[in-house]
């Protein structure tokens, strides 16, 4: 597979140093079997300047800081979206208490509550810092957008999004088939989907957008 992309990327960069367009290369590749995203890859690595041989872009490369930052962030990211329906659910039960409920699970849900604020009160702002310093960074440096722990991490955050989604999904269809349906167990499952749906808009919506970015 390296070897295979290496070939692409040197015809790339032969074909456009003899001065052959952008276009003319694609469609070329395009008939001889590349699949199209190996082809803008291919063409994404040079840079479109006004330069006698092509010029390349620098390829991104993963340094312990970056990885230390990515895997902070998305570590407080699913700390802060766990305890954030964690707490939601606990105010459901407050609110709408199961009919076994006891002194025991009173107790027991205080105790949800308050595990609940000290995790969002230390990992939402780390989150939010991190999320802006990054931000930031990638304006000033695109190509780390380009990342491969980012792609993977945010894919990864999609998949658990879409999971939990799709198992919510089934869930109330379960209930609402066999007419267990609850409140308190729709207003759980409006929880849940409302978190996990609210991340895979956010993050399928940034990637798409890298997307279309040349």
């Amino acid at each position: 597979m390296e070897k295979t992309n290496s070939e692409l990327y040197a015809f790339v960069g032969k074909a456009l140093a003899s001065g052959i367009s952008r276009t003319a290369i694609r469609n070329a590749l395009i008939q001889a079997g590349w699949q199209n995203d190996q082809i803008e890859r291919a063409l994404a690595d040079y840079a479109e300047l006004d330069f006698p041989i092509p010029v390349p872009k620098p390829k991104p490369y993963l340094s312990a800081r970056e990885a230390f930052f990515y895997l902070l962030l998305f570590a407080t990211l699913y700390i802060s979206a766990f305890n954030l329906g964690n707490l939601l659910f606990a105010f459901i039960e407050k609110a709408l208490p199961d009919p076994a409920y006891n002194e025991i699970s009173g107790i027991w849900n205080n105790e949800r509550i308050r595990s609940s604020v000290s995790s969002l009160i230390v990992a939402f702002p780390v989150f939010l810092f991190l999320t802006m310093k990054i931000s930031r960074e990638l304006l000033s440096t695109p190509s780390g957008r380009a990342s491969g722990i980012r792609r993977w991490l945010t894919y990864i955050t999609l998949f658990i999004a879409a999971g939990i989604i799709i198992g919510d999904l089934i869930s109330l269809l379960y209930r609402f088939l066999g007419g267990e349906l609850t409140l308190r167990f729709i207003l759980k499952s409006l929880v849940a989907g409302t978190i996990a749906g609210t991340l895979f808009v956010y993050y399928l919506g940034g990637l798409r957008q890298e997307e279309r970015q040349p």
